[in-house]
């Protein structure tokens, strides 16, 4: 029974998880071999306590598609890639940093400095800042995006039980069967002879080894770009374990400790990313498994992160994810996107903020506009002189230093020692 729930909560991680490799250009047998890992780690730190599944985080799109843009013809950036990995590895480091500092001074002191009229707004910014890359892979078959796209919406809103969990799955599966059926998939690299049932996930040139580390203009221009992402997602980091500890019935922000979960988080990350993975985030969508299966059990989440792992070494299976049409991706993305930016709404309603003060009006407007505006890599970029600041690194600095000089908002005013920040997580 064990097995078969573990096979469940596999699947329910599945669809969101391998769809980050997709359009980041990163692979997908080192992404599921890091989710396991990563979740196995998650659960060593935390003392085995929390049931919580670790999978591809979407929040960090952003800093791939600024750092690592796909190429004109739609290849990954082969020779960008490993410079964005390592500024995702830096971004895990300030999770451990934050994590020591919660340890020593408690959750209100530290999260007064990230409250949510600066992260909403950069949540906001990092789904608008992607949908133009979602519409671009759409162009090319926009029915079959829009079959994506529509299933999606209909198990997101309509569905039951695991088909209301699983949406993204569902939308995969059947647009690809689709694409299958008009002949519109290529399997010539499944039924390549060099291509291997069993082989090693993890290559050389796709971890940060291929950094030329000489280069260190563009060394510190990933890490300024990325690093900012990780206000974001700590947000939704405590927005998740919040969310498990109510499913659960247990305050695992007390015990095993929030500076525990986000250790373990944080350094689930940056072991991924040093491996070729994406970043590591808890995922909500074993949450709602744990809701409907009322099985509690983090043994049964670590069985699953040992079918991720067995499920890397397989080659044939890598590839076949890879024939998955660009637009089938695009349509998913453009649901993704959207719901990136509406949960950074959700985030500013949820936590009351008022626009009717002039500071957060002023604070909001300053983090989108330079978060849109600017771009990474591009003329409009700020160079500082040993690296280039993307819009997210300008827009964080700049919200975090007017946060701190504006008169206090009505949210400080509001916070609670034991209560931290409520946050969302990125997945549909």
């Amino acid at each position: 029974k064990a097995l078969v729930l573990g096979l469940q909560h596999m699947f329910a991680m599945f669809g969101a998880t391998v769809l980050v490799p997709l359009i980041t250009g990163l692979e997908v047998a080192p992404t599921l071999l890091m989710a396991g890992a990563g979740t196995l780690l998650f659960h060593l730190i935390t003392g085995g306590k929390v049931p919580a599944f670790l999978g591809s985080s979407f929040a960090f799109l952003g800093g791939y598609a600024a750092v690592a843009p796909r190429l004109a013809d739609g290849a990954p950036n082969a020779e960008m890639l490993p410079y964005a990995c390592l500024g995702v590895a830096c971004s895990g480091l300030v999770y451990l940093v934050l994590a020591g500092a919660i340890k020593a001074f408690g959750i209100k002191r530290v999260m007064r400095c990230f409250p949510p009229i600066v992260t909403g707004p950069i949540i906001i910014a990092i789904g608008l800042g992607l949908a133009p890359v979602a519409v671009s892979s759409c162009k090319a078959d926009w029915p079959l995006a829009l079959v994506a796209l529509a299933v999606i919406v209909v198990c997101s809103i309509w569905g039951k039980g695991m088909i209301r969990i699983v949406p993204i799955l569902i939308g995969l599966v059947v647009s690809y069967a689709l694409a299958c059926f008009l002949g519109k998939v290529d399997f010539s690299a499944v039924t390549n002879p060099d291509c291997h049932w069993i082989g090693f996930p993890v290559k050389k040139a796709q971890t940060i080894l291929g950094v030329d580390f000489s280069n260190g203009a563009q060394i510190w221009s990933a890490i300024i770009a990325i690093v900012p992402i990780a206000l974001a997602t700590i947000m939704e980091h405590i927005g998740d374990i919040s969310a498990i500890s109510s499913t659960v019935g247990k305050d695992f922000i007390k015990d095993p400790g929030l500076h525990r979960t986000l250790a373990g988080d944080g350094l689930a990350t940056t072991f991924a990313s040093v491996f070729g993975g994406p970043a590591n985030t808890t995922y909500g969508e074993n949450t709602g498994v744990l809701a409907l299966t009322r099985v509690f059990n983090p043994v049964v989440i670590r069985i699953a992160a040992v079918f991720a792992i067995l499920l890397s070494f397989c080659p044939k299976f890598a590839a076949l994810i890879h024939t998955i049409p660009p637009p089938i991706v695009g349509g998913v993305s453009f649901v993704l996107y959207g719901m990136i930016a509406s949960v950074g709404i959700r985030n500013l309603v949820e936590n009351r903020i008022d626009f009717t003060k002039s500071r957060n009006l002023i604070i909001a407007a300053v983090i989108l506009v330079s978060a849109i505006g600017i771009k990474a890599g591009a003329d409009d970029a700020i160079d500082i002189g040993f690296a280039k600041l993307s819009g997210l690194a300008v827009a964080a600095l700049a919200g975090i230093v007017l946060n701190a000089i504006f008169p206090a908002g009505d949210y400080a005013a509001r916070a609670k020692e034991d209560e931290p920040p409520k946050g969302n997580t990125f997945e549909v």
